[in-house]
């Protein structure tokens, strides 16, 4: 399986899913920490990719979203964005919409 598609399969598989550094209980950077308690605030399950465990997973997924930091926010297998994007909606209340959106397997 090329790189490409294990990360094809995880958006598919996971309908609300944050590639970030550390885990939701354990964020390894503040703006993973910032969209964990947005997330959280929010009372959507979602799914998470600790990207410091995995390097070409972390590597590759900057090429494959065009997007060059992390965290960043996949709903319904599209990229929403990394932390600032994701504070912005939150506080204009537009993250709700994109959240409610969420199509749950």
């Amino acid at each position: 399986m090329t790189l490409d598609e294990r990360i094809k399969n995880q958006l598919e598989e996971f309908p609300l899913i944050l590639y970030m550094k550390g885990t939701p209980d354990f964020p390894q950077c503040g703006f993973s920490a910032k969209v964990c308690g947005i997330l959280k605030a929010s009372n959507k399950r979602f799914a998470f990719v600790n990207i410091l465990e995995d390097h070409e997973l972390r590597e590759g997924l900057k090429t494959f979203s065009n997007w060059p930091t992390f965290p960043q926010l996949y709903v319904n297998g599209e990229l929403v964005g990394g932390s600032d994007i994701i504070e912005q909606l939150f506080e204009s209340g537009e993250l709700t919409t994109f959240l409610d959106s969420v199509q749950e397997n």
